[in-house]
């Protein structure tokens, strides 16, 4: 069985976010009045009066820079919430994030040169954590797939990396 790690945006790159995003946009601070917001940063959901900030960001863009591969028009960015000061990071015994009944959820699966391998929709019906866990194991039993995206299927948005431990 293949082991894998759920991965966060990473702290300097959420510092670099919370100033320019990777649009050269200036991060927007605001409180978010509703909450339930997916946070990027932490992996768990905004509460009512949290200050957040929706920024855009490449999540492949850092993936590749690290291992020298250019992933070509694979390099897309687009929306993601985070905290608008440091939080901490993810709770490690939290599960995996934003897996709740009822979610469709995407898992997108990269090579070593940043290439698409595929990919599945998830409908997490009953047990999230068993159908992301499914797709999870089937995907690294691909000896190619170097990470997964777990995207929201409904807008498309990242929500977090996944690699192999």
């Amino acid at each position: 069985m293949t082991t894998h790690t759920v991965l966060a945006i990473a702290p300097p790159v959420l510092a670099r976010l919370r100033t320019l995003d990777d649009a050269g946009r200036p991060c927007t601070p605001y409180e978010d009045p509703e909450g339930g917001a997916p946070l990027r940063c932490c992996l768990r959901r905004s509460a009512p009066g949290e200050r957040i900030a929706l920024v855009s960001y490449a999540p492949l863009r850092r993936w590749a820079a690290a291992t020298g591969v250019d992933p070509g028009a694979y390099d897309e960015q687009g929306p993601v919430f985070v905290h608008a000061a440091e939080c901490g990071g993810p709770d490690p015994d939290s599960g995996l994030p934003f897996a709740h009944p009822g979610a469709l959820r995407t898992a997108r699966r990269y090579d070593a040169a940043g290439h698409i391998l595929g990919g599945r929709v998830l409908d997490l019906a009953e047990d999230p954590d068993a159908v992301i866990g499914q797709a999870l194991a089937e995907a690294f039993e691909d000896p190619r797939t170097e990470l997964v995206h777990v995207r929201a299927a409904e807008y498309g948005c990242y929500l977090f990396e996944v690699r192999r431990a």
